[in-house]
């Protein structure tokens, strides 16, 4: 552009210094009537291009900058770009590895499995086998408990039963006891003993040794005990004839041995008990000899004591013994 206005110019001063002619004149002020229009337009232009080139400049310093900072970012995006693909490999294998356990806790579970519903299965048949043993023990439990129940108003009812047996035998002791106060502790005794009632009197009180029959002494006290007996029909007799160890003398016309001499002595008290009203069916004799002896020593005191007849009185146990089959 400078070069041209350079040239405009001496063209110029050409023109005014030297001997041109007017049509050349004229051609030459159109040229520069021309070129001073290209002239303005080229300054225009050239403006234009200016304005361009510093909003171009700009542009291009904005665009570096951003390229700066995209490569900055793109460097921070590969750096991040690689450990994401390093940790993506990891999780790669990671999940392989998982996909791998997960087949094969796949495989053990279904095998589980199996086993677990045959096991399951047993279980609820022994749970049902149970809750069947379960009820069939409650029926039993419900008809044990009935069962007790019922026992326990038969326990009550044996208590009660016994109480009264035991009542009635003090009574009966103490009205033995009574009967036959007149009579000397040693040759007479009345004790309870298993619920019974035993009354032991010694040899001397009703017989003569060797003898069956019984002495006047002796036979009041067994019409004394008869008195008591007689009222108490519900009281069973037992007459036990005891003797010693010694055998019977040789030649003894009624007895051959002690069994005979036992039994022929509770014979006979038996036979004084019937006379005086006692109830026949309720007494009952029996000879012991010498095989239930109070002592087994071998004095002649010990022999003595053993030679005995017990009155045993057993108060009838009909009540109680019903009370016992029921059971």
């Amino acid at each position: 552009m400078k070069f041209i206005l350079k040239f405009v110019a001496i063209a110029i001063f050409g023109m005014l210094f030297s001997c041109v002619s007017s049509k050349k004149y004229d051609q030459l002020l159109g040229k520069k009537v021309r070129l001073e229009g290209d002239y303005a337009e080229c300054s225009d232009s050239l403006n234009g291009l200016k304005n361009k080139y510093k909003i171009t400049k700009n542009d291009a310093e904005k665009f570096q900058s951003l390229a700066k900072k995209l490569f900055g970012d793109s460097s921070n995006l590969g750096e991040k770009f690689a450990r994401a693909t390093t940790l993506l490999n990891e999780q790669n294998g990671i999940s392989d590895r998982l996909r791998k356990d997960y087949k094969d806790l796949l495989a053990n579970y279904s095998s589980e499995s199996n086993k677990m519903s045959a096991n399951l299965a047993k279980k609820e048949n022994q749970l049902l086998d149970m809750e069947k043993s379960l009820q069939e023990t409650k029926a039993q439990n419900d008809k044990l408990s009935a069962n007790l129940k019922e026992r326990e108003m038969r326990v009550a009812e044996l208590e009660a039963v016994l109480k009264k047996k035991d009542a009635a035998v003090n009574d009966l002791k103490n009205k033995v006891t009574n009967a036959l106060l007149a009579f000397n502790d040693k040759d007479l005794t009345v004790n309870i003993k298993n619920g019974k009632v035993y009354v032991s009197l010694s040899e001397q009180l009703l017989f003569k040794s060797g003898s069956t029959e019984l002495d006047k002494k002796g036979k009041d006290a067994i019409k004394k005990l008869a008195t008591v007996l007689k009222t108490n029909d519900d009281v069973n007799v037992m007459v036990e004839g005891h003797t010693d160890d010694v055998p019977v003398a040789k030649g003894a016309a009624s007895f051959s041995d002690n069994w005979d001499l036992s039994v022929l002595r509770a014979t006979q008290i038996t036979r004084i008990l019937i006379e005086n009203e006692v109830n026949p069916q309720k007494v009952i004799p029996a000879g012991r000899s010498e095989y239930v002896p109070l002592n087994e020593g071998k004095t002649a005191e010990i022999r003595q004591k053993n030679r005995r007849t017990e009155i045993i009185l057993t108060p009838k146990l009909d009540e109680l013994f019903k009370i016992l089959e029921a059971n």
